[in-house]
Order: structure tokens, then C-alpha cells, then sequence
């Protein structure tokens, strides 16, 4: 059976306090309840929550899944009551805007909790994350009535959200959108269909607020002509109660690998007349909008490959130490974690997670000082590298995500094939993660197009330079192999940019093909650069005699590890992008 879950509090503690500087995020105005004993009350009840109520839930209600009754959606029944014990207990609202009823926490903290209750139970999870990125867009676009009638209740949970981008002819091309959005009076009619939609219908919630991407009758056509709109699952009262049914319906859930607790639904607006919608801000800047929505949802994806990697790696430890196979030196019998090779996939699992885990949550770290800093200038520069961090917390934890949980797998043996163990569960639900919201093929050419090329590499020079300085801190600290495995990937990065953008003049086609492995080139070297910054602290910490001695060991051992291990493929992916597009693009069309 799948193993306990515990949340890795002192890991995250660890990173938050000594690598990413939660003591100075606490200082920025707002932050001030924030306090080291806050955190630590916050994060340890969260531990208990998500680690004794949520997380015994994950393997029975993937097993008994979601159904669809006429047009009713009827969820698991292990999640019976879960979801309003998350909300009493407060969780929903942790970073909530303190004037709509939220608890205005950093979300250097929340993106902690947020991990627990991916590890937890990914499926479930999945509906805070996306209410959350209904309450990011409509707090920067919505009209003050807008924000006054749904953020309230969305922070609180009283209230759920959707995210309705795609449809059956247009997947990640928006420009095909045909769900159309005809003007009466104060409001819009929808109709059309949207697909893939998470948690698209349930009944946890007193209503379901639908951000919906549509066409009003005179739109132009393509990107530029798609408007967003709020549609409630019930139409609302004058005095905010949820009235009569809107024209908006489940008509079919998804058979998918993974997730199976998640109901994904298919969506019908407006079979019976027409779907009542409200436009959020100005007709056809509905694209604009949504990737508030979109980009808060890509760094919470890729914190989910943090999670299922987390979970996956301490049941692959679990039954490692359990499973009795072979001998080993002073061991007759001995238990698999004695053997070299089950010790360098545990070790990889591990490396893996924790560069995943720092990775985002420095995106998570920039973000607070973007909303929090008076100094303009300051504020930018973090927006700058929010922005470049994206896609590289949604690609590269993905990729990792997916890694791990095979190594999971692999770690049980033929005991991780079966359902009964639940270590395929992981995997199974982690393949997902580098497809939606944007796949890590768009991602890549996101970090290219936007990221690196739009602003002429301003931002990856920003980046690589402000990592550079880690180097000599790790030569300092004597760990000199990962000084010079994080200087070989720095100097990696750097011609990798110049490769890609020289093969560009002559080539089409090198950019794309060459994106993904810069994509994971850059990632990897950021994830060293942190976990270098780990072991440098903890280095600190030995010689200072503060802190547990062992757990600061395995700091230095785990980031040494990445060094080794990892950081070398990095050379790999340089030579393929200097490599540039013949090989991917020799083959006609007619030859595969």
C-alpha cells in the first residue's frame, strides 16, 4: 500500500530562511504578521493537515475517480468533506488580499503549503490552484464590482473557479476560438463548447465562477479578437446569494491516464438560450488578461512536479529501507537501499527534487518583492525575473517531475508496475504536468521568443550574472566541485544563447529546435545554482555550530550529488543546440 506522506518541513524551512531570504520578504509592508513563530505555526499545522487528512485520501479516490450523473458531476467519495475542511481551516484564503477577506501571507509561505497539498493529493489539489488564478485575474482586470461580489467568496472558498481557454478545434492555438459572446444589455450570452476544463463542475462549492475566452459578434479575427468574460455556474442574487441555474453544463469527463480523482470535464455554454456572462475589462483584450491567469498557473504546475516528485521519492525511500533483496558487506540479507545503483536512482530522485523545489520557489520569493516594493526600479527588476523564471519552473520541474516518478517506479521493481503499491499512481499522474497549461514545447519557445530574444537577452544576462558570484562563494566554502560544475553551466548558457541566436540568421527552424534544450539547460544550472547556495549555508551554519549537523550534511551531500550527476548533462544539451536543426528537420514530411 502507498506509504504516509509527511511533509518536508525542514527542507522547506531550510531553503525559505537560509537561501531565499524569508527574513527580509517578512520586512516588506503588509508582510509584518509574517513572524518566524507564524511561519512555523502555519506550516506545521499545514503539515498535519495535508499529511493526515488530505494525503490518506489520494490512492482510494484515484481508484474510485469521478462519474457523470445526467449532467451532474458526482466526485469521489473518499474527498467527501475534505474540501470544506481545507476552507474552515483557512487555507484558501492564505495570500488573499486582507481587504476581500484574505490573510495577506507571502507567497514565499504559501508556495510551502501549496506543495503539501499537491504531495497530498494532486487531484484534489487541483482545485484551489486554478480558484486561485481566477482571483489573480479578476483582482488586476475585474471593475470594482467585480472584485467587491467574487473575490470574497472566491479567497474564502466558498466559491470555486475554471479557467476556459480550450476547445475541440483550437488546443493551444487560441486564435481558432469560435465560443461566441452575443452583447444584451448589461451582459453577454455565451455559446459554444470549451474542453479539458479542471474541476469544471462539482458540488463542493455553493457556485463555480467560469472565466470564459469568447468572440463578441464584430471581433477581428485571430488572438486579437478574443474577449474574457465571468460566467457563474448560478446566476447571483442582488445580495450575493447564488440564484437560478445558469445555461452552463457538463456534457462529458475525460478518461484520462492520470488525475482520475480530478474531474476534467467538456463544458456547454448556452444550449438552452444562451449562457449569461459579464465582460471582465475591455472587449478583445481577453488574451491579455487570461495569462494572468495563465502564468500564475504555469509556476503552480510546476510546483506540482515538486510535489508528485516529493511524494514519489519518500515512498521510493520506504520501500527501499523495507524490501529485503541480495546482500551487501556485513549483510547477509540485506535491504535494497544497501545497493549502489538503488542509492544513485534515491539519490537522483532526491538531487532532482530539491533543485525543483528551490527553483520554484525563488520564482515564488520575486514575486512578493514585485507586489511588495516601493522602488519602482527594484520592482521591475524582480518582474524581469519572475518572468524568465516562468517557464523554466513549469518546463523543467515537469521534466523532472516525470523523471522521478519513473525512478520511482523503477526503485519498486515489478512492485511498482502494479496498482496496488500506488508508486505508478505518481507517475501516472504526473504525465500531465508538461502538457497542460502551455506544453513544455511552448514553454521552450516562450523563454526563446519572449524571454531571451524580445529583450535582446537582457533578462538571462541579468540572471546569469547575479549567479555568477556563487561560484566563488562555493570555492570559498571549499566545495569546489560544485564551483566548478555551476561554472561549466554558467559558461554552458552562455554560448548556448549565442549558438541558438547565430544558427537563427541562417536557419528558421533553429530556435525551435534548439529551445527545449536551452530550456533545460538553463534549468539545470539554476537548480545548481540554489542548491550550491544550500550547501554554502550549510557549510556556514557547521562552522558557526548552529543547526542539526546531519541535516546540514546532507545538504552539502545532496548538492554534490547534482554536481556530479546532474550538472553534466548540461554539456549535452549545449552540443545540441550548437548542433542546430539539420538533424531534427532532414527527414521529408512523407518519410515518417
Amino acid at each position: 500500500m502507498m506509504t504516509v506522506y509527511k511533509a518536508p518541513v525542514d527542507d522547506m524551512t531550510f531553503l525559505m530562511n537560509q537561501v531565499l531570504g524569508m527574513d527580509e520578504i517578512a520586512q516588506l509592508p503588509g508582510f509584518e504578521e509574517a513572524t518566524p513563530d507564524m511561519v512555523d505555526a502555519i506550516l506545521s499545522e499545514a503539515a498535519r493537515f495535508f499529511g493526515e487528512v488530505v494525503a490518506p485520501t489520494n490512492q482510494l479516490a484515484d481508484g474510485q475517480g469521478s462519474k457523470l450523473d445526467g449532467t451532474k458531476v458526482v466526485t469521489a467519495p473518499a474527498l467527501d468533506g475534505i474540501y470544506q475542511q481545507m476552507t474552515e481551516a483557512g487555507w484558501t484564503s492564505l495570500t488573499g488580499d486582507v481587504n476581500y477577506g484574505g490573510q495577506g501571507m507571502p507567497m514565499l509561505l504559501s508556495v510551502a503549503v501549496d506543495e503539501m497539498s499537491q504531495s497530498a493529493n494532486m487531484s484534489f489539489g487541483l482545485c484551489p490552484m486554478l480558484t486561485k488564478g481566477v482571483v489573480t485575474a479578476l483582482s488586476i482586470y475585474g471593475d470594482d464590482a467585480q472584485k467587491n461580489l467574487y473575490l470574497p467568496k472566491l479567497i474564502s472558498g466558498e466559491w470555486a473557479g475554471t479557467m476556459n481557454l480550450t476547445e475541440p478545434q483550437a488546443g493551444s492555438d487560441l486564435a481558432a476560438v469560435r465560443t461566441r459572446a452575443e452583447p444584451q444589455g448589461d451582459h453577454y450570452l455565451l455559446s459554444g463548447q470549451k474542453i479539458f476544463i479542471t474541476w469544471g463542475d462539482h458540488e463542493y462549492t455553493d457556485n463555480i465562477i467560469h472565466l470564459v475566452l469568447a468572440r463578441t459578434p464584430d471581433a477581428p479575427e485571430g488572438v486579437k479578437g478574443i474577449s474574457l468574460f465571468v460566467v457563474p455556474k448560478f446566476l447571483i442574487n442582488e445580495d450575493g446569494s447564488s440564484g437560478e441555474r445558469n445555461d452552463v453544463y457538463c456534457v462529458g469527463l475525460e478518461h484520462k491516464m492520470g488525475i482520475h480523482a480530478s474531474p476534467t470535464c467538456s463544458l456547454s455554454f448556452g444550449d438552452n438560450g444562451g449562457a449569461v456572462g459579464y465582460l471582465v475589462g475591455e472587449e478583445n483584450q481577453g488574451l491579455v488578461y487570461m495569462f494572468a491567469m495563465m502564468n500564475e498557473a504555469r509556476l503552480a504546475v510546476g510546483l506540482q512536479g515538486v510535489s508528485i516528485s516529493e511524494r514519489a521519492y519518500q515512498q521510493a525511500v520506504a520501500y527501499a529501507k523495507d524490501r529485503v533483496q541480495g546482500s551487501a558487506p556485513g549483510e547477509p540479507k540485506a535491504t535494497i537501499i544497501h545497493h549502489p545503483d538503488v542509492r544513485r536512482m534515491l539519490m537522483q530522485m532526491r538531487a532532482l527534487t530539491e533543485g525543483a523545489r528551490a527553483l520554484a520557489y525563488c520564482s515564488m520569493a520575486h514575486e512578493d518583492r514585485v507586489h511588495k516594493l516601493a522602488d519602482l526600479e527594484q520592482a521591475d527588476y524582480h518582474r524581469r525575473r519572475v518572468d524568465i523564471l516562468t517557464p523554466l519552473v513549469k518546463g523543467w520541474c515537469t521534466e523532472i517531475g516525470m523523471e522521478v516518478t519513473s525512478l520511482g517506479v523503477q526503485v519498486h521493481g515489478g512492485m511498482g508496475f502494479v496498482e496496488e503499491t500506488g508508486a505508478a499512481q505518481h507517475m501516472r499522474d504526473a504525465r500531465i504536468l508538461p502538457i497542460y497549461e502551455g506544453t513544455n514545447g511552448i514553454q521552450a519557445m516562450d523563454l526563446v521568443g519572449r524571454k531571451i530574444a524580445r529583450d535582446k537577452g537582457v533578462s538571462a544576462t541579468e540572471l546569469m550574472r547575479d549567479l555568477a558570484p556563487v561560484v566563488a562563494a562555493a570555492n570559498g566554502a571549499d566545495l569546489r566541485v560544485i564551483a566548478d560544475a555551476l561554472d561549466a553551466s554558467l559558461g554552458a548558457c552562455q554560448q548556448a544563447v549565442e549558438a541558438l541566436f547565430a544558427n537563427a540568421r541562417e536557419d528558421w527552424a533553429a530556435p525551435g529546435a534548439g529551445a527545449y534544450n536551452l530550456l533545460m539547460l538553463m534549468g539545470t544550472t539554476v537548480a545548481g545554482a540554489l542548491l550550491a547556495k544550500s550547501a554554502i549555508a550549510a557549510v556556514q551554519l557547521n562552522a558557526a555550530g548552529d543547526g542539526n549537523q546531519t541535516f546540514n550534511n546532507s545538504k552539502i551531500s545532496t548538492a554534490t550529488f547534482f554536481a556530479e550527476q546532474v550538472m553534466p548533462r548540461n554539456q549535452a544539451y549545449l552540443a545540441a543546440i550548437k548542433a542546430g536543426s539539420a538533424s531534427v528537420m532532414a527527414l521529408d514530411i512523407d518519410a515518417f
